[in-house]
């Protein structure tokens, strides 16, 4: 494929070069990737159950080690929250107030969901803004119908002269209202940090956000930062960072043809949350711990949070702890066979790693490589929860081209669902991930690993989107907690499902669990 000069000072623009795009164009012409599954994880099979008893050692494990750690809290926020109100732009753009009813509406386009929602507007944490915001630039609301009035409250919710919460970022957004204060998905955040990551009463967060909401997040804490130090007795260090450019990618049309803009240049896509690993990679902390941006309990659930959080935690300390001794004993050679024996054993029952060849085949120098190479990488821990039919990844074995297989949490998308026999292992799955992770960034000499040595290329996944009206195939980088941590040790564990709420749309604001008691 020729490129123009044009062409490649935009590529080289973009911190790229010609042979990162000829790659990703071979990427559209190979297809996806499918993964090989070799089983659901499930318990006992995978993943973990911690009793009450259990758990309490693990968060001493935490609590005694924690001081001599650095902990932050990694949280992605760049997303916009445009999709948490996609049903309502909908509504607003084909319901006619002069013409519908609302029952009308609701039998026409068989929306259940939005009548529940219109029907409990009173319960949203930002409602008594919303109504203001309705009787001032609605002259006539007062004296409307139900109907007209609900029609007029969306209105103020969404667009100007309003509230417009559509353009908020979706961290920004009031999630949950208190007797004196409404707190938005950033401010939870702060308070659920300050449960379990606090250390001297100090907490360290960093968020990573689009470029153009950096100031609204930095107003946003200048405006609640007293509250929440008083509220929570910690000061709070907070960082931000971007998507960096040079890992957006391109998009091909249908013939997989480099897509251009209308002017004529090649046209650019942020390559999804697997990108994040670059933010990951430039900081400083010994354990991080991952979470959503809208994942969040009201105050009187931190408590339930914050345990297993820890949980998490001493769970990953105990096994990090138990890799490091075992590649010390490797490093110095100071080995029985009882003990290789022990470190082979402690690969499979603690980190479900296999190997492609028979470990016991190979000579002793071959077996000290593979298992240093193995037992000395970045670890997570990562929280499962059973599924009960919310969308997300779920854990899964995976068999590598190599032939070694190991824990890893696997997309719908990267299974091979014309695969008789992968489809059905994958109908197998017990749980999902609600991304709850706590990992593990530094060797057992203390020094940061590199983790853009731990990622698995191969798994990068097509996707079909269109673009002023035209179809194309974009390029999804390898998820964060897929792809971009394929190579890592990982560690299922079982978390309460209570843990996991959520905020996809504008009506999970609406679930018990969102509702301050």
């Amino acid at each position: 494929m020729k490129f123009s000069q044009k062409d490649i000072a935009q590529i080289q623009e973009k911190g790229l070069s010609l042979k990162e795009i000829e790659d990703q164009i071979a990427i559209f012409k190979r297809g996806n990737k499918a993964v090989k599954i070799l089983a659901a994880a499930t318990l006992g099979n995978g993943i973990s159950q911690v009793d009450n008893k259990q758990a309490d050692k693990f968060i001493c494990i935490f609590e005694d080690l924690k001081n001599n750690l650095k902990l932050l809290n990694f949280i992605p926020a760049s997303g916009a929250a445009t999709r948490m109100f996609k049903e309502l732009y909908v509504f607003v753009e084909n319901f006619d107030p002069d013409k519908d009813s609302l029952q009308e509406y609701f039998r026409r386009n068989e929306t259940k969901k939005l009548e529940h929602f219109l029907s409990e507007l009173h319960k949203l944490p930002f409602y008594e803004e919303t109504l203001s915001s309705a009787i001032k630039n609605f002259p006539e609301f007062k004296n409307s119908s139900a109907d007209i009035q609900k029609y007029y409250l969306v209105r103020s919710m969404l667009f100007k002269p309003g509230l417009e919460l559509g353009n908020f970022p979706k961290g920004l957004v009031p999630f949950h209202r208190y007797k004196d204060f409404t707190a938005t998905a950033f401010e939870e955040h702060l308070y659920e940090t300050g449960t379990y990551a606090e250390k001297n009463n100090k907490a360290n967060l960093h968020f990573t956000v689009s470029k153009e909401h950096l100031d609204k997040f930095k107003r946003e804490y200048d405006e609640i930062r007293s509250r929440v130090e008083e509220q929570t007795g910690t000061t709070f260090q907070i960082g931000f960072s971007f998507q960096d450019s040079k890992t957006d990618t391109i998009a091909v049309d249908p013939s997989n043809e480099i897509f251009r803009s209308s002017t004529g240049e090649i046209f650019f896509r942020p390559g999804g949350h697997g990108a994040l690993i670059e933010n990951l990679n430039n900081l400083d902390a010994d354990l991080v711990f991952i979470k959503n941006i809208d994942n969040l309990v009201t105050a009187s659930n931190r408590k339930e949070v914050a345990f297993y959080k820890k949980m998490l935690a001493g769970y990953l300390l105990k096994v990090q702890q138990e890799c490091f001794y075992y590649i010390e004993i490797l490093d110095a050679q100071d080995f029985s066979e009882t003990s290789l024996q022990q470190i082979i054993q402690f690969s499979k029952d603690q980190l479900s790693l296999s190997f492609s060849n028979d470990v016991d085949s190979l000579s002793e120098v071959e077996q000290i490589h593979k298992l240093k190479q193995l037992l000395n990488r970045p670890l997570r821990v990562c929280g499962m929860v059973k599924n009960e039919g919310e969308p997300g990844g779920g854990p899964f074995l995976v068999e590598f081209e190599n032939g070694d297989s190991s824990l890893q949490i696997i997309e719908g998308a990267q299974i091979d669902s014309k695969n008789p026999q992968q489809k059905e292992i994958a109908q197998n799955s017990t749980h999902f991930n609600p991304v709850d992770l706590v990992c593990g960034l530094k060797d057992y000499k203390g020094e940061k690993f590199d983790l853009n040595k731990f990622v698995d290329p191969d798994m990068s996944f097509i996707t079909s989107k269109t673009k002023d009206g035209k179809a194309l195939k974009a390029l999804e980088l390898p998820g964060l907690w897929n792809g971009a941590m394929a190579k890592w040790n990982t560690v299922f564990v079982e978390v309460p499902v209570s843990t996991f709420n959520p905020v996809k749309t504008i009506g999970d604001l609406l679930k018990s669990s969102h509702q301050p008691k």
